[in-house]
């Protein structure tokens, strides 16, 4: 019985341009006690291998957390599956907003301490006594209050290229970082004032709610769903939209514009510019913003060095990289001293 993905990206996009039908691009999470984790991701396996579900799914004994592509002759099917599990019966999932049927080219469900990568000691505080969830009116009227401080709960790159007006967006690399700066710069507001937070589709603000309720915050909401659930709802009951430029995603679209506001700029040359790509040398990968007259001449690269490496030959590219352990600095995010205008 197949349990893992056999399959390269390169033949999975094959079989998707030949199959000629529309995917679904999907996001839902759940905190919820999971007694064997194994065991239910390999069931999740089989079922959704069968449905030709693809895309990256954590599961942990704290819940799940998934982003995937569903084919949308198989969503009912996909829907009526997750409703056979008591605790995701009726679970919200998040479409996106743009379509792409290539977001995602492999199925990956896989065992994780966490759902997300959070560096908190749950065992000191209850998870599951979280702030109060926001409709798309309900945020749109309670950011207007003076009385509320608007929190971004995304790291530095995703904010760079979109976020709500006038919201605090923490200069940070990681989930964990934000979370002691909002306490510290909110101290004194902890009773006076409302705490509001987004983040992508609202598993980190999940989080965050209850964990800055244990640290003494009275009046902490999230927007329910994140930015991808707001944007629909918006959309479809004519609300203004409070959101400037685009939504950092996980999927190899990496982005989905919300507005036509481009509040960033490109990396290499300061021109207003908000599409990521990872440099092209497979050696550095790093993830940064460049506009099309910088890709054209840096041929997708983040540097001189790395331009020269990826236009050399793929076999000299490996042996160049044999025996090298692997450079991270695509989690620098933008962070690289090699990028001239980088925020």
């Amino acid at each position: 019985m197949q349990l893992y993905n056999k399959m390269s990206a390169k033949e999975r996009a094959q079989l998707i341009d030949e199959a000629g039908k529309d995917r679904l691009t999907i996001s839902f999470y759940k905190y919820h006690n999971i007694l064997n984790p194994k065991l239910f991701r390999d069931n999740l396996f089989i079922h959704w291998d069968n449905l030709d579900v693809l895309g990256r799914t954590y599961i942990a004994n704290e819940g799940i957390n998934a982003q995937i592509s569903v084919p949308a002759d198989n969503f009912q099917d996909f829907k009526a599956h997750l409703d056979e599990i008591s605790f995701l019966n009726g679970v919200r999932l998040n479409i996106a907003i743009e379509h792409a049927n290539k977001s995602f080219l492999k199925l990956k469900v896989k065992v994780r301490h966490k759902i997300v990568a959070d560096g908190l000691d749950d065992d000191t505080f209850d998870v599951t006594d979280k702030g109060i969830h926001l409709k798309a009116s309900e945020f749109n009227k309670m950011i207007d209050d003076e009385k509320t401080v608007l929190v971004d709960m995304r790291n530095h790159y995703e904010s760079e290229i979109g976020h709500f007006k006038n919201a605090i967006t923490p200069n940070v690399d990681t989930f964990r970082e934000s979370l002691d700066i909002i306490e510290e710069d909110l101290k004194n507001h902890k009773e006076d004032k409302n705490l509001v937070m987004y983040c992508t589709g609202g598993i980190r603000c999940e989080k965050a709610s209850a964990y800055f309720k244990h640290k003494g915050f009275k009046n902490v909401f999230q927007l329910e769903g994140g930015i991808i659930n707001y944007t629909r709802d918006v959309k479809a009951e004519g609300l203004e939209n409070k959101f400037m430029g685009k939504n950092f995603v996980f999927d190899h679209r990496k982005s989905e514009r919300i507005s036509e506001d481009v509040i960033a700029n490109c990396h290499q040359c300061g021109i207003p510019c908000d599409t990521h790509i990872d440099c092209k040398n497979e050696a550095c990968h790093l993830l940064f913003i460049q506009c099309p007259e910088c890709k054209k001449k840096m041929n997708g690269c983040c540097s001189d060095p790395c331009k020269e490496i990826a236009g050399l030959p793929i076999e000299q590219q490996r042996a160049l990289r044999k025996g090298k352990p692997k450079r991270q600095r695509k989690f620098t995010k933008g962070r690289s001293s090699v990028l001239k205008y980088k925020k």
